[in-house]
């Protein structure tokens, strides 16, 4: 059996429906999508207790077991970019801006320092997914359902105001992917035998290509036939110093491991996203 963490989550969810639709039960892994992300935690044991000492755990239990590991990472882990956002880069070189990341990226360096490991695993660095199923996570929500909800309620979407060089109001460059893209990509590198091309490795799983803010809006409002109309907004001040203002994913591992398919556009995946999912939400209740 596969056992999925997080299986009530916004990742492990999708993953696990993607299961049952195929009909494996015959496969023996461990996907570890269950995670405190609440990137304005201050709890440190907290932190470090869900998303460290957990996965620690399991990674010794795969090892012992001979069981393969898949665990959910961040591109927070990041911090704002000064080294890349390169998977190949050894994760010294990052200083993970709050204690979310700073947990996930404890992890990652622990990982590679071990030498003993399950057979196969992969610590998957997430970037800025949203689709279905996330509505449970209240301000921990992708941008986009938080762009339509305020548009439905109010005719327009508040961006926040830039407070970083370099960076216009709505210019905040994100790597937005969608969930079953992600899902597509974790299956597949939990399915791929390690080989000198897929080795046991941290992996990014995003498009690789940044869009801003205030672009992704306006497909949120061409999604539901509405003209533009922005708001701008101060960003909390506990926000301003540890807010990842550009993410782009690198994406040679993944597509070395060959996984190549092309991921959707953000109009298409946010068209796709609203119009299938959130406005038919809305109606159902």
């Amino acid at each position: 059996m596969i056992v999925a963490t997080g299986a009530n989550g916004f990742i492990g969810s999708r993953i696990v429906v993607r299961f049952l639709k195929m009909g494996r039960t015959d496969v023996a892994a461990i996907i570890h999508l269950g995670t405190c992300s609440d990137t304005m935690q201050t709890d440190d044991q907290s932190a470090m207790s869900s998303n460290v000492q957990y996965a620690q755990a399991l990674w010794e239990w795969c090892t012992v077991a001979g069981c393969p590991l898949v665990y959910a990472s961040s591109a927070a882990t990041y911090e704002y970019g000064s080294a890349g956002f390169d998977d190949e880069v050894e994760p010294e070189y990052y200083w993970p801006l709050n204690l979310y990341a700073q947990s996930k990226h404890q992890f990652d360096h622990w990982a590679l320092k071990q030498t003993t490991e399950p057979p196969r695993w992969d610590d998957i660095k997430y970037f800025n997914v949203s689709g279905p199923n996330e509505y449970h996570k209240d301000r921990m929500a992708s941008v986009v359902y938080f762009f339509y909800h305020q548009i439905r309620e109010t005719g327009t979407f508040k961006l926040f105001k830039s407070y970083r060089p370099g960076f216009e109001y709505g210019g905040r460059l994100h790597d937005f992917v969608c969930v079953d893209d992600a899902v597509d990509a974790t299956l597949h590198m939990l399915d791929t035998a390690p080989s000198q091309f897929a080795p046991n490795v941290l992996c990014n799983v995003g498009t690789g290509a940044a869009r801003t803010f205030v672009g992704l809006a306006c497909a949120v409002f061409l999604a539901v036939g509405r003209e533009p109309n922005n708001q701008c907004i101060p960003m909390p001040k506990g926000l301003r110093q540890r807010y990842q203002y550009l993410t782009q994913a690198t994406t040679k591992k993944l597509r070395r491991a060959s996984f190549m398919r092309p991921l959707p556009s953000v109009e298409d995946g946010v068209r796709d996203h609203v119009q299938d999912y959130l406005v038919k939400a809305q109606f159902a209740a």
